[in-house]
């Protein structure tokens, strides 16, 4: 079991828990802080002193206060009338992301919550008892309004989950899976259940996280195209890279130098010809810009994995309720519409890589499309027409997101992040991306097939002989789609990506 306390929250931690399954424990010291926000929010509701969330209504309705006694009528409506989620269900990763996440922030003892709410969230997690979440909705300030509030209801036994793949209504799902509804809400509860970025945070983790291994997959996969074009190696030069002083740049280029330090299919300045084409002269550039910004959003990401999302906030220790705006998804917004560019770039520079593979004028001395008989064979043609697709698509969801805002709650909520939309688009950058990288790989294995793949590099070797084991060099046209599919799949197994390390 991995036991949370609000600070200790990481990337790797979370992949853990939302992919792996790890159980989840709070520590003690965190239900202890918990406890006493939630003693403190009932001082409040019993002083009858006007207080956002608590005895007032919502939004541009904070101006009306609420009776005592329909405190808890309040935070129920708050949250049947939030649900207002369309779209696709989100994936099962997703949402245990967001239950292990706003578990986390909640037990930092800032919200006013009880603790028996926060118990009831961890166990579905464990369970994996998953509220269905409808991905679109949310305009990421005021929190993920609609997407937190899908994800609250199976609390109190509304809404509807997914129990071993099949969804129902959450009493009859929660029935089967032997969890039993909350009796209902109390005061602040449900504003604190919904207020918060952790549906964009979920997102933006699992896509950063899959943004890492693709990267790696992006250099290894530049290294086999570098032997299948006989690519100048004195490029990846140290000291040239030194002059640049960019950090993302010196270390691709260092791993450039060691995938292939015992190539025999590379060339050296002169050679050949005095100089490559920029998609594989200026790749330590290209490739490394977008490693400095993948760790960029990293650290933004991890940061808040475990930050306070709420409002209003609970300072018990200073007997104090701010209503202020952490939950405004800005810090996520801009840094995933970074994330979107920098991997868009690394699927741009890979589809020309290809290009030159299958481009006989361009691949210094490979056949066209790789067939041994072109005409008769269309070869890797429409591959590269994929690829082009691919990355086409891909520069038009790079339009970020967090430049457009649209006024809500009758103006009160006036500037809105749309950070939801940004961390989405960037995911299925990433998946794109994934694709096109993957064409390259399968491309560039034809291509050194037809130099002598005995002469690869041993890091370069080791990746052909794992692809080689189920997918063949390809004579005469074939059913193309099928090999596409499986490198994608072959390169997202946990065994090729420990492989590359």
């Amino acid at each position: 079991m991995i036991y949370i306390n609000g600070e200790n929250l990481n990337l790797n931690t979370f992949i853990k828990i939302v992919f792996d399954r790890e159980l989840v424990g709070v520590e003690e010291e965190s239900i202890r802080k918990v406890d006493k926000a939630c003693d403190y929010v009932k001082k409040v509701v019993d002083s009858d002193v006007p207080t956002y969330g608590i005895n007032t209504g919502f939004g541009q309705l904070s101006t009306e206060s609420i009776n005592k006694e329909d405190t808890s009528t309040l935070q129920e409506n708050l949250i049947k009338s939030h649900a207002c989620g369309v779209g696709k269900p989100l994936d099962d990763t997703y949402v245990r992301g967001m239950l292990l996440l706003r578990v986390n922030a909640l037990i930092k003892g800032y919200s006013g919550i009880r603790y028996v709410v926060i118990e009831k969230m961890v166990e579905l997690l464990n369970k994996n008892v998953l509220p269905v979440v409808y991905s679109q909705g949310s305009l990421g300030a005021s929190g993920d309004l609609a997407p937190l509030s899908h994800m609250a209801l199976p609390l109190i036994g509304l809404g509807e989950v997914m129990v071993n793949g099949k969804k129902f209504k959450a009493k009859e799902g929660l029935e089967i899976a032997g969890v039993k509804p909350l009796k209902g809400l109390v005061a602040k509860e449900g504003l604190a259940l919904i207020n918060g970025t952790q549906a964009i945070t979920s997102i933006s983790a699992i896509t950063v996280y899959h943004a890492l291994n693709l990267f790696n997959l992006s250099v290894h996969t530049l290294g086999l195209t570098m032997e299948a074009l006989n690519g100048i190696t004195d490029v990846f030069d140290g000291e040239v890279h030194q002059l640049r002083n960019q950090s993302g740049q010196q270390y691709v280029a260092s791993r450039l130098r060691e995938i292939l330090r015992d190539s025999k299919l590379t060339t050296k300045q002169g050679e050949q010809r005095v100089q490559d084409a920029y998609s594989l002269r200026c790749s330590p550039q290209v490739l490394g810009a977008s490693l400095d910004a993948i760790n960029y959003v990293y650290d933004v990401i991890e940061k808040e994995m475990n930050a306070v999302t709420d409002n209003p906030l609970v300072f018990s220790d200073r007997e104090k309720v701010i209503s202020a705006g952490n939950f405004h998804g800005q810090p996520l917004a801009i840094a995933m519409d970074f994330l979107s560019i920098a991997m868009s770039e690394l699927a741009n520079i890979s589809e020309r890589r290809l290009e030159r593979m299958v481009n006989s004028a361009l691949s210094n001395g490979l056949p066209p499309f790789l067939v041994k008989k072109p005409g008769l064979n269309s070869g890797f043609m429409i591959v590269q027409y994929t690829a082009a697709s691919l990355v086409s698509e891909n520069k038009v969801l790079s339009h970020p997101a967090s430049v457009d805002s649209i006024p809500s709650s009758a103006n009160q909520e006036d500037h809105v992040s749309m950070g939801n939309h940004g961390a989405r688009k960037a995911s299925d950058i990433v998946d794109n991306a994934y694709k096109v990288i993957s064409l390259e790989l399968l491309t560039a294995l034809q291509a050194v097939d037809f130099r002598d793949s005995s002469k690869m590099s041993s890091v370069t070797k080791m990746i052909y002989d794992f692809i080689r084991q189920d997918i063949k060099f390809i004579e005469d046209d074939v059913l193309m789609y099928e090999r596409m599919h499986k490198i994608e799949y072959l390169v997202k197994t946990k065994d090729f990506i420990k492989m590359i390390g």
